[in-house]
């Protein structure tokens, strides 16, 4: 005779659980959106115009750039640094490992206008960088077992702030989010598969 709790670890958590990542990744960002949008309005500002696509290609050289050197200092930290100083809790392998390639465009698409538009938009217009990605840092819970990736959230968050004030226009911090996002997410994928 087996009882419920039997039926339920039988039934694969990592499927449910999976589900509910997804559900929450896609009810999160929609919260952020909606509480970078109304915080820029309240702060008299209008956020289409935050996204109004830029003159020029330089704030491509500004997000692409950033990440360049991130992806380094990231390489530099996983040669140098303890697998286990890096752990996330393993939510972004599971986030990433069975997407299709367009899946993770679009989670890498959504994740970085919502997050911008929210900390670089509305949060560092309020507060300035500093505090903005001490907000950054804390938001991304996952990380703050281990100094490490929480030192390296807030730098990356601060990054992301320089580079809006140099480039003058959303975008560049968004690029630089989304190529992050996108490219590690492929990476993860492919690590995945390898291991599989």
């Amino acid at each position: 005779m087996t009882n419920k709790n039997e039926n339920k670890r039988r039934r694969g958590p990592v499927q449910l659980t999976d589900r509910l990542l997804l559900v929450n990744l896609y009810l999160t960002q929609g919260l952020t959106l909606l509480i970078g949008t109304v915080w820029i309005w309240l702060q008299g500002r209008n956020p289409l115009e935050l996204l109004e696509p830029p003159t020029g290609w330089t704030f491509l050289y500004w997000g692409a750039g950033l990440a360049v050197v991130m992806f380094f200092v990231d390489f530099l930290m996983t040669v140098w640094g303890r697998e286990e100083d890096m752990d996330d809790g393993g939510i972004n392998a599971m986030l990433f490992r069975s997407r299709p390639l367009w899946h993770i465009f679009v989670i890498a698409a959504i994740v970085s206008v919502c997050e911008e538009l929210l900390f670089r938009g509305a949060l560092q217009y309020h507060l300035g960088p500093y505090w903005t990605s001490i907000l950054f840092a804390v938001i991304h819970i996952r990380y703050l077992r281990h100094w490490l990736p929480t030192a390296w959230v807030f730098a990356s968050s601060y990054g992301l702030g320089w580079i809006y004030v140099q480039s003058g226009t959303l975008w560049a911090p968004i690029v630089c989010h989304f190529l992050i996002d996108f490219i590690s997410g492929i990476m993860i994928k492919r690590r995945e598969q390898k291991e599989r």
